[in-house]
């Protein structure tokens, strides 16, 4: 019986964080009350949530956390097996793109998350990665002599503005996107 119980709660927190997803994504972070997290998960009572949340600081961590698993588990199953730092930095802005285009209330949220509450671990996590990778292509000498974390927070500020303009032009050609993202940080980080 208890694993029934856990099983149930698992799912119901799963449901809470997807509600919590897509109202934020929506909405925006500070609108994303208990109250409009319940309606949108379909919940009869803001109790169910305050059951598995402490509190909506908590929960929007955990919504972070999930997004960002999601994500890496995303760019990690189009980047693995490549060596190459350069081949390894164009899947992940290609990745970057392609999730937004499957996963674009994912995608909006953690940008919301980052703009409206700017949980300081989510951006840094981000930004500490891809600094990693080019640091990588630093070293083996395909890419130029650069700050790299000046140039991943530069690229993950492209992105993140590419998320913010679906929310002005939903019909934004996200293929172009890609194309034309993926140039502009092979041209701004490989050796002359």
């Amino acid at each position: 019986m208890r694993a029934k119980r856990s099983l149930t709660e698992q799912a119901r927190r799963a449901q809470i964080v997807a509600a919590a997803i897509e109202v934020i994504a929506r909405d925006g972070a500070a609108q994303a009350s208990f109250k409009v997290i319940a309606q949108e998960a379909g919940l009869s009572s803001t109790g169910l949530i305050s059951y598995h949340f402490a509190g909506k600081q908590e929960l929007v961590e955990e919504v972070g956390r999930e997004i960002l698993a999601r994500f890496g588990e995303f760019v990690l199953a189009r980047t693995e097996g490549i060596e190459e730092p350069a081949a390894v930095l164009r899947g992940f802005v290609e990745a970057n793109l392609e999730f937004l285009r499957t996963h674009r209330s994912h995608a909006s949220t953690l940008v919301r998350i980052k703009q409206e509450l700017a949980p300081v671990a989510l951006a840094r996590a981000d930004q500490t990665q891809l600094a990693d990778v080019l640091r990588d292509g630093q070293r083996s000498g395909v890419m130029r002599d650069f700050d790299a974390h000046l140039v991943a927070v530069s690229i993950l500020s492209i992105r993140d503005g590419l998320i913010r303009q679906l929310d002005l032009e939903p019909d934004l050609d996200l293929t172009a996107a890609a194309r034309e993202f993926t140039t502009l940080v092979d041209l701004a980080t490989r050796k002359a």
